[in-house]
C-alpha cells in the first residue's frame, strides 16, 4: 500500500466533513488493502505553511489503521482545543503529516498543499 492511500484517506476523511456527506468507501478499501483492518496508531498533524494548524495522535492501537486515519484526521482539522475548526480556505493552503506507529517502528508521509501558495 503506497503513502499517497493512507494521505488520500486522511485528505477525504476533512473533505466529508467541510462537504457534509460521506464519501470513502471503507468496504472497498479494506479488500483493496487489508492491512487496513488492523489495529494501527497514526497521528496527523495539519500545516499552514511551516506553522502548526491541528494535531491528533492515538496513545494505543485501539483502531483500525482505516478508522484511527479518518478519527485522527478530523480531530486535527475540527477539534483541536489550540485552534478554530478548520475552514475551506485554510484546508486548500494545508499540508498533511501522518504518521503510523507499526510494530516495525514508526513510518512517516506528507502530503503536498492542494493550492501551492
Amino acid at each position: 500500500m503506497s503513502q499517497s492511500v493512507l494521505l488520500t484517506i486522511a485528505r477525504a476523511s476533512i473533505e466529508e466533513v467541510l462537504q457534509g456527506q460521506n464519501s470513502i468507501n471503507r468496504i472497498e478499501l479494506i479488500e483493496q488493502y487489508p492491512l487496513l483492518s488492523e489495529p494501527i496508531a497514526t497521528q496527523i498533524t495539519l500545516y499552514l505553511g511551516n506553522k502548526v494548524r491541528g494535531i491528533s495522535k492515538s496513545k494505543r492501537a485501539e483502531r483500525s489503521l482505516l478508522e484511527d486515519i479518518i478519527y485522527n484526521a478530523k480531530a486535527a482539522a475540527f477539534q483541536d482545543e489550540n485552534f478554530d475548526p478548520l475552514v475551506t480556505s485554510e484546508y486548500l493552503h494545508a499540508t498533511i503529516h501522518l504518521t503510523v506507529y507499526s510494530l516495525e517502528g514508526e513510518l512517516s508521509h506528507q502530503s503536498e498543499p492542494i493550492l501551492k501558495e
